[in-house]
């Protein structure tokens, strides 16, 4: 499995494609990430509040993989704004390693206002070695303009909702202007997405499937992908996204299935604790 990376504003480079583990059982977790890694995955995606890092540090022993060959995701919980030093140690040592790839602020949870807090405490971890590249999770215009103001430090990632009926032009295009890198998490989005006449009509044109057709989308667009997959079948056809391409006028007819629809909150009025 050969997965093109992307080069962050650090100068790190971040495999487009990954695992993401949200809404995992733990205890399936470990299973379905040594699957992943065994077909070729590198890059996998955590989070604190998931409650299954330390099943996917016990993938990452099991599985023999050096350090350096894996880049390793997870983010620090809303509650842990104003204690991101404690969060990331606790994370770290689920996960069983000395340091993240990339360490991201989950929500900035604007009603606390506490996340320009959380973005310094980052700096401070992305200098004690502890995560090698910082970002951000859900972030809006004004709360990026904000941390960059206010620090001087552009973020490495804005990893966002993004899928065909949510497809995020304006957001991704102000990422795309400040340097920032789009991670595109539930990128397959809703059952309707993957149902959808315009999206089955390409997959049997092109004889692919559903959900290939909406991951090379995000591809073709430069986004960062990780769908969820518990299968061997569906991780190893998930991944097979790079050796094909979508014409133009197909990425158009998907690009027209936009209608704002979220899976997830709104990034605005998200403040769970």
């Amino acid at each position: 499995m050969t997965t093109p990376s992307v080069t962050l504003n650090d100068g790190n480079t971040i495999p487009q494609f990954g695992l993401g583990v949200f809404l995992m059982p733990a205890d399936q977790t470990k299973q379905h990430v040594l699957t992943a890694l065994e077909l070729g995955y590198r890059h996998i995606d955590t989070a604190a509040i998931y409650r299954n890092e330390q099943a996917v540090g016990a993938a990452i022993a099991e599985s023999g993989i050096a350090r350096d060959e894996l880049f390793i995701t997870t983010k620090l919980w809303n509650s842990r704004q104003t204690d991101a030093e404690a969060a990331i140690a606790e994370s770290l040592q689920k996960l069983g390693l000395d340091h993240v790839d990339l360490y991201l602020i989950h929500w900035p949870t604007p009603q606390y206002d506490t996340y320009l807090q959380a973005w310094h405490s980052l700096q401070k971890i992305r200098a004690d070695g502890l995560a090698r590249s910082i970002g951000v999770s859900n972030f809006h215009e004004q709360h990026l303009r904000r941390v960059i103001a206010e620090s001087d430090v552009v973020p490495a990632v804005n990893q966002i909702e993004v899928h065909p009926s949510l497809a995020q032009y304006e957001l991704v295009g102000i990422n795309d202007s400040l340097g920032i890198a789009t991670e595109a998490w539930s990128p397959l989005g809703r059952t309707a997405d993957l149902d959808h006449p315009v999206i089955v009509q390409i997959a049997d044109r092109i004889g692919r499937t559903p959900a290939q057709v909406i991951l090379r989308w995000h591809v073709q667009r430069g986004l960062i992908v990780f769908p969820k997959a518990s299968s061997r079948e569906r991780l190893q056809r998930n991944a097979d996204v790079f050796d094909f391409e979508l014409s133009a006028d197909d990425m158009l007819a998907i690009d027209a299935l936009d209608a704002g629809h979220r899976v997830g909150p709104d990034p605005e009025t998200m403040n769970v604790h």
